[in-house]
């Protein structure tokens, strides 16, 4: 990190300065390396490089000059000491998990998870012999009840996907601390905008930067962020060994995606508040669940750790499947994707898309309906959105 980041910047100034290397050609726009290794003068400059004895890269398998400074960006955002950056989400989340267990050990989760966040914890974990309790993440009793002496990792989202439930992250973050355990917290909902769970007592954060921090649908992304002793001790063997590296080119296109981070989530944001207000008011609608609602069910954790709301919306078609389906059909502005955070607006059906490898059993559990819908709202006009959404709830009848 340069001494630049160590200003007293706003997050909206970070963001489109904080890490930036400038080469000797003094190029306005970050520099994209696209480059595999790195030459040295001497054999002894070799040698102490790779002993750590002199600072610089080796290969871009673990460090890169434009992977480093999308890194940096983020440590500044998130108030992290260190950073890595893995090749999408879903690799940051599987990293941050097995890189402190092993066989004999015990995770906790809450049980409201991405459907391959579930899969890491309930099917791959216990083929290495690392046992997982799921939770109800509400539940602070649950969270104690389910600890045990071998008990290494909590881990949870929230808001969750994609019903948005909201954890008392700094309850739990206690509970993992009496336990001398770590909280891992997935802050992909929330975004690093709104919400900081390493300032409420998490240990590491995971993101998606597939999501809001690109913004824009055109490259995958993750990235972890923790203490720098978490980092260097049991975090960096793993990730240089195994492999899970952010390509030069994607990071680049995230650093882009940074510096317009805090206007679009914040006009995002708005605009959902707005459309969760409406939906709230419809008649074909059962149920609308939104973080930035006084009738959220944990609409007082929401006040105490969330500075907003979410661009993510929770709502039931009345109708079930069917009607869920025939809502969708009729959408003109509003498309139908499993990504989300992207600057157009986009609706999934959960149970038979991202969640659909749940039971029956355990999508009711985490309240996933037939009916139930998950709305990434973009950057389109508020007024619009409302409209389109009208118009296909009318439609589907």
């Amino acid at each position: 990190m340069t001494s630049e980041d160590k200003r007293n910047w706003k997050p909206a100034t970070a963001m489109v300065h904080a890490g930036t290397m400038r080469s000797g050609f003094g190029e306005t726009s970050e520099a994209l390396y696209l480059t595999q290794g790195y030459v040295y003068d001497t054999a002894e400059g070799a040698e102490a490089r790779f002993k750590g004895e002199e600072p610089g890269f080796i290969y871009s398998r673990y460090a890169n000059p434009t992977v480093a400074m999308f890194e940096a960006r983020m440590c500044e955002l998130e108030g992290a000491e260190e950073a890595r950056a893995t090749a999408s989400g879903m690799a940051a989340v599987a990293a941050a998990l097995l890189c402190s267990v092993k066989a004999g050990d015990h995770i906790v989760a809450a049980r409201a998870l991405f459907g391959s966040c579930r899969w890491v914890v309930e099917t791959l974990m216990p083929r290495y012999g690392i046992e997982a309790t799921l939770v109800d993440g509400r539940d602070l009793g649950e969270w104690k009840a389910a600890m045990r002496p071998t008990t290494k990792l909590l881990f949870l989202e929230s808001p969750t996907n994609p019903t948005l439930e909201v954890v008392d992250i700094a309850a739990v973050a206690e509970i993992a601390n009496e336990a001398g355990a770590r909280l891992v917290v997935d802050n992909v909902f929330a975004t690093p905008m709104q919400q900081k769970p390493l300032a409420l007592g998490a240990h590491v954060v995971v993101y998606s930067a597939t999501k809001h921090i690109d913004g824009q649908g055109r490259c995958l992304g993750g990235v972890v962020l923790s203490d720098r002793k978490w980092i260097d001790e049991e975090f960096h063997d793993y990730f240089r060994h195994t492999g899970p590296s952010l390509s030069p080119f994607n990071a680049w296109t995230l650093l882009k995606g940074l510096e317009t981070l805090p206007l679009r989530v914040t006009q995002q944001t708005r605009s959902a508040a707005r459309i969760a207000d409406h939906l709230a008011g419809h008649s074909a609608v059962a149920r609308v669940i939104y973080p930035g609602r006084k009738d959220h069910p944990q609409a007082d954790i929401v006040a105490r750790q969330m500075s907003g709301g979410s661009t993510l919306i929770c709502f039931d078609v009345k109708g079930g499947k069917e009607g869920a389906f025939a809502f969708l059909n009729a959408l003109d502005i509003v498309k139908i994707s499993n990504n989300l955070g992207d600057a157009k607006s986009l609706v999934t059906h959960p149970a038979t898309t991202t969640h659909k490898n749940l039971t029956d059993e355990a999508r009711e559990a985490v309240g996933i309906g037939g009916g139930t819908l998950r709305l990434s709202v973009g950057l389109e006009d508020a007024d619009d959105l409302i409209d389109d959404i009208d118009r296909a709830l009318a439609k589907a009848g």
